[in-house]
């Protein structure tokens, strides 16, 4: 069995990486820096499966395209698909915020799960099996201040979700929209422009969750018994309520 993550050089990705190799899942491990994927591919060989780690950027669709076709051609069946590549960038109202920022989420957050989602998809429904898992965030329910495009964009990823859901209901295939709270990754690291002070004050003070939490809620629902598509997890760390307020 295949499995293929994206963003999974650090945080939920790579978590979701070790709990799935534990499980016995080969892994395709996709991510943007290549030092990066060298050392998750030495770190998951622990685990005795195979893992392929390449670099790609799911934002360049003609290099999508490309990579889906060679695992395509080397007769890999990717059983479960994970999409987890995304982020926020900049904290300031939409009035304020850089086009260069609103561009990158919206091509991370939607267009790279579009374009991956496409390809795949195509094997799974030939296979008529399979299971899509989108990283959405509760930011697409609830709206915080200055999240403006950042919401937006999970917001559509729940909405593709629910669409891919209803195109694909009368196959073997489940959707799963998962929601996270706050994570302590490198998410407020990305979204203060590599700011570590700034992005470590925001976890100051509060409960929030880890990466391997969100990543053995993934684990629950890709080991459901067939009949059972859990279609969307919200996952809040204790002290959180909505979307801004944490304590």
């Amino acid at each position: 069995m295949w499995a293929l993550i994206t963003g999974a050089t650090s945080g939920i990705g790579f978590s979701t990486a070790e709990k799935l190799a534990e499980k016995g899942y080969n892994i395709i491990a996709v991510g943007r820096n290549q030092e990066k994927l060298e050392n998750v591919q030495e770190s998951l060989r622990q685990y005795g499966v195979k893992v392929i780690a390449k670099k790609l950027d799911v934002t360049n669709s003609q290099e999508v395209e490309k990579f889906c076709k060679e695992i395509f051609e080397k007769k890999l069946f990717v059983k479960v698909l994970i999409n987890n590549a995304g982020l926020s960038k900049g904290s300031e109202q939409l009035s304020n915020l850089s086009i260069v920022d609103m561009e990158e989420m919206i091509d991370t957050n939607i267009k790279g799960i579009l374009y991956i989602t496409k390809y795949i998809s195509q094997q799974m429904i030939e296979k008529n099996e399979g299971h899509i898992i989108n990283l959405g965030s509760i930011a697409g329910k609830q709206v915080s201040m200055n999240s403006t495009v950042y919401s937006a964009t999970k917001a559509a990823v729940e909405r593709l979700s629910d669409g891919l859901r209803l195109e694909l209901v009368k196959t073997n295939i489940k959707v799963t929209c998962i929601n996270p709270g706050m994570v302590k990754t490198n998410f407020m690291e990305n979204k203060f422009s590599g700011d570590k002070v700034r992005a470590e004050s925001v976890y100051e003070g509060v409960t929030y969750l880890l990466p391997e939490d969100i990543a053995e809620v993934i684990v629950l629902t890709i080991t459901t018994p067939s009949r059972v598509q859990i279609s969307e997890i919200t996952v809040l760390p204790i002290h959180q309520a909505r979307g801004g307020e944490i304590f």
